[in-house]
């Protein structure tokens, strides 16, 4: 995917996700595909370190694998926001809380007032807390005024899904090792989260 600097006359639509066995990623990555298939729109993905009770643990400056970590400058620049995080017990990651948490700043400034966001998120079981997940998700964003957006029922595949997929983001059952593949249906309904999000940043965007 795109990574842009403040200059591009494209949006910038930030993915941004914490991924601990791979599911969350996968699903980061089909909804960055549906981003950069609405033309003038690219997708910056960035992930979260992870956090631990372990003081003395310290994670590298840079990922091993995968995107690098978010900085406050990506949600400066970003024109729109795609967040996915893991179920734990019904409710976002504690990496992905923890960077939250941190954002103060860019609360007080308003720097994602009038942004368009979307949620994403995997779970362990399929009845492990998808939709409260997202929806806890969510309330943050709010906090940072920003336009939230979820899936429509024109969409057929919300109603045939057995695997994730809901009105207020696209989801995925990734099983307890997360081995479960995405099936048909997730993988259409988070393009399509993608590229709807995409869509509105334009007809949002403010002027440069």
């Amino acid at each position: 995917m795109t990574t842009t600097s403040p200059a591009s006359p494209n949006a910038t639509i930030l993915v941004l996700y914490y991924s601990r066995h791979g599911a969350t990623r996968k699903l980061a990555e089909l909804i960055a595909q549906g981003v950069e298939s609405v033309p003038g729109c690219d997708a910056r993905l960035r992930t979260v370190p992870a956090v631990s009770t372990v003081t003395e643990a310290v994670e590298p400056d840079v990922p091993a694998s995968g995107a690098p970590y978010v900085e406050a400058a990506d949600l400066q620049e970003c024109d729109g926001l795609a967040l996915g995080s893991p179920t734990r017990f019904g409710n976002m990651a504690a990496a992905m809380k923890y960077f939250w948490d941190g954002t103060a700043p860019q609360w007080l400034s308003g720097a994602l007032t009038g942004k368009p966001a979307c949620v994403f998120t995997s779970t362990g079981s399929l009845h492990g807390g998808q939709e409260s997940t997202l929806l806890t998700m969510m309330i943050p964003l709010l906090h940072h005024g920003m336009l939230l957006l979820g899936l429509p029922y024109s969409h057929p595949e919300l109603m045939n899904t057995h695997s994730g997929g809901t009105p207020y983001g696209a989801s995925h059952w990734a099983g307890v090792n997360g081995n479960q593949p995405l099936s048909d249906d997730s993988r259409t309904l988070a393009i399509a989260l993608g590229k709807r999000l995409a869509e509105t940043a334009i007809k949002l965007r403010r002027p440069s």
